[in-house]
């Protein structure tokens, strides 16, 4: 009799490869790919465009969208068994170069490393070393945890990912590498030009507050001037 672990692993590779256009392209995540804009990503999950939060302007344009995917299969009362339980798409100047996949503990557990390896090579192919040495880690990288599996080719990453804050959770970061240097070095810059010109910034809010208080003043003098009776 097959075990709960081996049904899981193969039930999650059958997903991964049914929904992946092309094997082994690390520019894609099932039918989303690397390069597309906010209203094709918009499109695709049915989040409106509207949604996507805007982490910075300058000097280049960087925002995040993210989706939920339903827990009922499409057509169905019947309960989804997509392990997908959050994807967050990170554009750079409307350009998606990351996609975050973050998998549902119940649709994981008993899973092991080996097991999600095997599932997620049925889209990418053979992996590469979990991590590539000497090599500084972004904030994301650090927070996802402990890097088990990593996919690469001269352009793009795929890196699974497993935390262990309460119980053990996957998560699959699909990355531009090139133009993802680029939104982090835009972050970087736009905290230090929000930072030089925190002093201008509260100088203009102080000018208008004070400006507020004085037009309030002025019009509540006119209406009780007007209607004064000593």
């Amino acid at each position: 009799m097959m075990t709960f672990r081996t049904v899981a692993a193969c039930a999650f590779a059958m997903t991964i490869a049914g929904q992946t256009v092309d094997a082994q392209d690390l520019s894609r995540y099932r039918t989303f790919e690397l390069g597309t804009s906010v209203p094709a990503v918009s499109a695709a999950t049915g989040v409106a465009a509207s949604e996507a939060t805007t982490l910075h302007q300058r000097p280049a344009l960087l925002q995040d969208l993210e989706w939920r995917p339903s827990r009922w299969a499409a057509g169905s009362t019947a309960e989804s068994t997509d392990p997908v339980d959050r994807i967050v798409f990170s554009f750079y100047n409307d350009r998606l170069f990351q996609i975050v996949v973050d998998y549902g503990r119940d649709r994981t557990e008993g899973m092991t490393d080996a097991d999600m390896i095997a599932a997620i090579s049925t889209a990418y192919g053979p992996v590469k070393p979990a991590r590539s040495p000497g090599r500084v880690q972004s904030p994301l990288e650090i927070e996802s945890g402990r890097p088990v599996a990593r996919w690469a080719d001269p352009t793009n990453a795929v890196v699974l990912y497993r935390t262990s804050s309460y119980r053990e959770v996957y998560r699959l970061i699909v990355t531009d590498t090139v133009v993802a240097t680029l939104a982090r070095k835009s972050a970087t810059q736009a905290l230090r030009l929000d930072e030089q010109e925190a002093p201008q910034r509260e100088i203009a809010r102080q000018k208008k507050e004070r400006d507020d208080a004085s037009a309030a003043a002025d019009k509540a003098r006119r209406a009780n001037k007007g209607q004064f009776i000593p």
